[in-house]
C-alpha cells in the first residue's frame, strides 16, 4: 500500500472514557480505519489536558478526573480519508476533528518517496 506524497492527516481529540457503545472509542475507531483500509492509525494518550468544558484531565493522584486525553492520528489520501469521515461521525460524540495537509516523506520499508 502506498500513500499519495501529498497527503491528509486526520486528527481525533477526546476522552479516554469515551465509549462506542460499549467499546472504547479508540478502539471502535481503530478497527473502523482498519477495516476500511487505511494506511495505519496511532493512539497516543496524554497525561493531561482539557478541551471544551475546560475541567482539566490529569494523572496526578489528587485530581478528580483521570479522563486522559487520547488523539488517534491518521494519515492517508484525501480521498481515503474523506470517505471515513462519516463513519467517524457515526462513532463519536464529543471531539475534536482536525485535518491538515501533510507531505509523506517515507512510509514502510521500501524506498523513500520521489
Amino acid at each position: 500500500m502506498q500513500i499519495p506524497r501529498d497527503a491528509v492527516q486526520l486528527r481525533i481529540f477526546f476522552g479516554e472514557d469515551d465509549k462506542a457503545g460499549r467499546q472504547p472509542l479508540y478502539e471502535a475507531i481503530v478497527l473502523k480505519a482498519r477495516e476500511m483500509h487505511l494506511a495505519g492509525a496511532t493512539v497516543l494518550r496524554g497525561p493531561m489536558g482539557f478541551g471544551k468544558s475546560s475541567r482539566l484531565h490529569t494523572t496526578k493522584v489528587l485530581r478528580l478526573s483521570e479522563d486522559l486525553p487520547i488523539i488517534i492520528e491518521i494519515v492517508d489520501s484525501k480521498e481515503k480519508i474523506d470517505a471515513f469521515l462519516p463513519e467517524l461521525e457515526k462513532l463519536m460524540g464529543s471531539g475534536l476533528v482536525t485535518l491538515e495537509n501533510v507531505k509523506v516523506l517515507r512510509y514502510g520499508d521500501g524506498e523513500p518517496s520521489a
